[in-house]
């Protein structure tokens, strides 16, 4: 185990905590994965890349970590977790589909984009509909403890019950009598006796697809359900961190936590973490806005907001020089310097081989690790950690241009830091998320090229040489003349 200690914000005690895990070195990771019901957006990637960081950097310091993230593939209803059709269903029913192929096709378009994204797979990825049984189970407990009551064939759980027993709201700081007072009543709500109180089984209309046999009807579990059943069933009653969207908050981990309380009779989750909002242009990223981007189009340059296509590592880092408790703002001249810093940053990690040891230094490199470990440790800062790599990339720089010497020692950390930092804990790939060995035949291509106009140079060949030189430049290349030969970058 390193001496590194991650201080990370616990959303339900508002402040930076220490990380101690309830079971050293083993860390328990609950995540709140993807609804499979259309194409992963934007959206879908921070909180992914934020908890792969987490994942990630844990995994470095030595903890094993059992990392879960649902898929929520049942119970994800339009408007509200209690009343509307299914978005699974609705989508099958329109496209005369089994729900479970609508599933299929979504999640495995979700689990591409991941990967190009370069987020690890987690170490377990349950289904909400592999895990009704457990459910069922989970809410037979809930009213055997007095906190949730049947109503025409569906489960409730009681608010204003739990409330007066141990609080309801400490999450999202959320008062219950104004809640109460605020909360509107909805058409087909009238089974409820208050309209705060939230779902756990919903009886099921004729019409319903997606349906199971229960004690109280045919139906399917409530939205707020299978994260307390799944999290506890892999993670055990008490684990160590919950991570999810800040939009998730309030009502959904809320309910987890009324959930696992009435359950077990003490709160589940010792760390809660939450990622910011991503928006465009100041605007919540929405399709009843026309601003809805996909990651597809993205990568492909096809929606009309956008400017060109962007790769998926660009998108990795753009997120990345954000706080993850801050909002990041989408637009193209956003995303454009973000791919424009990136392909700095790969260029000098890059140009790390070919580096000439010197037997006296210039530089100093001493604190470089200790400045990236600090970022990390002080609630995963993967801003202030990317100035840290950028500073390792001027000294690269400058020690390729023969501006300032470094010994073999110095060469050997500049290495271990950019391998560390930037590629195993930001996952930010060489080839820019591209297959390496794929990219291969590319850069030998560009290297021939090279090689043929530096062979036309050493023939005094001037018109080949240029001709080469300015050709490259028109694609989007950028040549450099250094004593030691020719380095070339993608412009862009």
């Amino acid at each position: 185990m390193k001496a590194h200690q991650l201080s990370i914000y616990n959303s339900m005690s508002r402040s930076k905590e220490l990380f101690q895990p309830l079971h050293a070195p083993n860390v328990g990771l609950y995540v709140c994965g993807p609804t499979v019901y259309g194409d992963p957006h934007l959206g879908h990637a921070r909180p992914a890349i934020t908890f792969d960081i987490l994942f990630r950097y844990l995994t470095h310091l030595g903890y094993k970590v059992r990392y879960v993230r649902n898929i929520t593939d049942v119970g994800h209803l339009e408007h509200d977790a209690d009343e509307g059709e299914d978005k699974i269903a609705k989508k099958a029913r329109l496209e005369q589909l089994e729900p479970m192929e609508v599933v299929q096709y979504y999640l495995g378009r979700y689990h591409k984009a991941m990967e190009a994204l370069g987020v690890l797979p987690p170490s377990i990825e349950p289904h909400a509909s592999g895990h009704i049984i457990e459910q069922i189970e989970y809410i037979k407990t809930i009213l055997d403890a007095g906190y949730a009551y049947v109503s025409d064939g569906s489960v409730y759980f009681d608010v204003p019950k739990f409330n007066a027993d141990y609080g309801y709201g400490k999450l999202s700081g959320r008062n219950i009598d104004e809640l109460l007072a605020t909360t509107r009543e909805l058409d087909g709500q009238s089974e409820k006796r208050n309209p705060a109180d939230f779902a756990l089984w919903k009886k099921a209309s004729p019409e319903h697809i997606m349906h199971w046999p229960s004690p109280w009807s045919e139906g399917f579990p409530g939205w707020h359900l299978e994260c307390s059943t799944m999290s506890e069933k892999y993670l055990g009653q008490q684990f160590d961190i919950h991570g999810g969207g800040m939009d998730l908050k309030f009502p959904h981990h809320e309910c987890e936590i009324a959930q696992s309380v009435a359950h077990n009779h003490a709160p589940a989750v010792r760390y809660w973490m939450h990622n910011n909002m991503i928006t465009i242009n100041g605007t919540k990223m929405g399709k009843s806005l026309g601003n809805f981007i996909t990651l597809e189009e993205f990568f492909n340059g096809s929606h009309p907001l956008l400017a060109q296509a962007y790769s998926p590592m660009t998108i990795r880092f753009f997120i990345l020089q954000a706080h993850y408790r801050g909002t990041v703002d989408f637009s193209n001249e956003a995303l454009q310097a973000a791919e424009t810093a990136l392909g700095r940053l790969l260029d000098s990690y890059r140009r790390l081989a070919d580096l000439k040891a010197s037997d006296t230094s210039t530089v100093d490199v001493s604190d470089l690790e200790a400045r990236a470990y600090a970022a990390l440790d002080d609630d995963l800062n993967t801003p202030v950690l990317i100035g840290v790599l950028f500073d390792a990339a001027r000294i690269i720089n400058a020690v390729k241009d023969h501006t300032a010497t470094a010994t073999q020692a110095d060469i050997d950390t500049l290495r271990s830091l950019m391998d560390t930092f930037m590629v195993e804990i930001l996952g930010i790939t060489p080839q820019q998320g591209a297959d390496q060995s794929s990219m291969q035949p590319f850069h030998d291509a560009v290297d021939l090229l090279l090689q043929i106009r530096a062979d036309a140079k050493s023939k005094k060949d001037w018109a080949t040489s240029d001709l080469i030189r300015d050709r490259m430049a028109a694609i989007g290349f950028t040549v450099k003349d250094t004593k030691d030969g020719a380095e070339w970058s993608v412009s862009k």
